[in-house]
């Protein structure tokens, strides 16, 4: 059984939260202890630790035990919550980094088949790799998003790491990798040639200023994702308290918790990851308020896709020089989408995506005559 790779949490850890207020979330969350492992069935969302960062930038090993994450966490005060959260305990660094992927890749396999969504906090980001190749029993193309600083580029020769998980992302067959977006990247930590790269695959990228100016801009983003890999390197120490490295700029700590939000409101995400942080008390307290703020995300869900019925859709048709652009807005949450002509949207696999999700903006700049960016970029992956 895939679930037997996972350790239960510390004994000193539970009897932490047993100890804490009857109304927090560690007394409302199902945990894996010594005799008990959580009912799956009734579970909605499952944490789970990764004790390894071997794939580290900094090439060096140390001990995680993400027991600080979880005090921090399992001390806040759920919202109005119904959804049942269940704690699986921690996969131990394996003999090899391919042996923590294959159990982390086959127990997300597992819960993803099961519609229980998988929280992953861990050590390094190339654990985003064992992510994604969990999703190659389910036949179908992955949009991957990144809140990263660098798009971890790396020449097909390098190992697999937190640097360079993303080019063998790519490069790997089964190659289900459909579109890749970055939320945040800072110029100056990107080559211009990996720059020129994500432009030439018809990749998103937003700038930190972007996104740090209109967060908003991210919701289409994650509205058409499946996993989210979250690198905590991506905000600014002032915010998240990562001293052992400094990061002058960066998200602060209420822009990376609405982007985690946008994650959870999003009906497609199905598994999200956090990585990269320095294993602190102080760095503890901002992930446990960015798991918080996912899964008050996950709450309100409108449960609008796959998109169903179009009777409670308004639709707007913008005339353009060879084409009709429809659009349509939801009466339900005032969101956007576009659809993508289906003689573009000839490969089987993609069947699913003949709408894409987008913004008001993006109509308004259609009606000035502007075509969608996002759009066009759908239709370039679908030809090539």
């Amino acid at each position: 059984m895939v679930f037997d790779f996972l350790q239960p949490i510390d004994a000193g850890l539970a009897e932490f939260i047993a100890g804490g207020s009857a109304q927090a979330l560690g007394h409302k969350t199902d945990f894996h202890t010594d005799g008990h492992f959580p009912d799956l069935e009734t579970a909605a969302i499952a944490v789970i630790g990764v004790l390894d960062n071997r794939g580290s930038f900094d090439k060096k090993e140390h001990h995680i035990h993400l027991n600080y994450i979880r005090k921090e966490f399992y001390s806040l005060f759920p919202g109005n919550w119904d959804k049942t959260v269940a704690d699986l305990g921690n996969i131990p660094a394996g003999e090899s980094q391919q042996d923590t992927y294959f159990a982390l890749k086959s127990i997300v396999a597992e819960l993803v088949k099961a519609s229980v969504l998988p929280i992953v906090i861990g050590g390094s980001q190339d654990l985003s790799y064992a992510l994604y190749r969990a999703y190659d029993k389910l036949e179908q193309m992955v949009n991957f998003v990144a809140i990263d600083s660098k798009f971890d580029f790396g020449s097909q020769e390098d190992e697999l790491s937190a640097t360079s998980y993303l080019t063998r992302m790519i490069l790997d067959e089964p190659n289900n990798l459909f579109n890749y977006s970055n939320l945040g990247y800072q110029t100056y930590y990107n080559s211009q040639e990996e720059i020129d790269l994500v432009e030439k695959l018809y990749f998103d990228a937003f700038r930190l200023g972007e996104v740090s100016g209109n967060p908003a801009i991210a919701e289409p983003v994650f509205r058409d994702a499946d996993i989210v890999s979250v690198d905590m390197t991506a905000v600014k120490s002032s915010d998240s308290g990562n001293i052992v490295k400094f990061i002058p700029n960066g998200f602060d700590g209420k822009e990376i918790c609405t982007l985690a939000r946008y994650a959870g409101i999003s009906d497609k995400v199905t598994s999200l990851g956090i990585f990269n942080h320095d294993d602190s008390r102080q760095e503890a307290a901002l992930i446990a308020q960015v798991m918080w703020y996912f899964i008050e995300g996950v709450h309100y869900r409108s449960n609008e896709y796959p998109f169903g019925s179009k009777e409670n859709y308004i639709k707007y048709i913008v005339p353009a020089e060879d084409e009709e652009l429809i659009f349509y807005k939801s009466d339900k949450t005032d969101r956007w989408w576009i659809e993508v002509p289906y003689s573009l949207n000839f490969n089987n696999k993609l069947k699913r995506n003949t709408l894409l999700p987008c913004n008001h903006q993006d109509y308004l700049a259609a009606t000035d005559g502007e075509y969608p960016e996002r759009l066009w970029k759908a239709q370039r992956k679908n030809i090539i």
